[in-house]
């Protein structure tokens, strides 16, 4: 009995840390995921731009190649990309060209709150994310950068 009695101060302790932390906190990375050929360019974009977006420090990281030699997509490859993304807590968006496949990981992202620009200049798409992302404030950063990314 005593021993659980002495690890209510540690529990407490513990779950304030815990609920002060997370992707909201000031200087916290998130990340936008972006299809390969606009990764390039996003890239240069956040370059341009400066790495931090409010106060948040952007992070854009690159997807498996999933077109088909053919010319076709790879349905399996967009489906484990957009998984990538829903499985990172930090992720906020995520950035790919128009195309058959966006169907597809949409509705994969859209479970996770995960807005798909679509785009065909890697510029244009990573300037609205970052936009976006400057908007958010100071908490819900993934569910406020979905707002401000909604078509009207």
């Amino acid at each position: 009995m005593r021993r659980i009695r002495n690890s209510w101060p540690l529990a407490i302790i513990a779950l304030a840390v815990a609920g002060c932390g997370g992707s909201d906190s000031e200087g916290a990375t998130v990340s936008v995921y972006v299809a390969p050929p606009l990764c390039a360019g996003a890239k240069q974009e956040l370059a341009s731009h400066g790495s931090t977006a409010g106060h948040f420090t952007v992070a854009v990281r690159c997807l498996a190649p999933s077109e088909t030699s053919g010319g076709g997509v790879d349905l399996a490859a967009d489906g484990s990309n957009s998984r990538r993304a829903t499985s990172d807590s930090s992720a906020v968006a995520t950035l790919e060209p128009p195309g058959p496949g966006t169907k597809f990981t949409r509705a994969i992202l859209e479970s996770a709150e995960i807005p798909l620009v679509t785009s065909t200049s890697a510029q244009k798409g990573m300037s609205r994310i970052l936009t976006a992302i400057e908007g958010a404030g100071d908490s819900g950063i993934r569910g406020a950068v979905a707002d401000a990314l909604e078509p009207s």
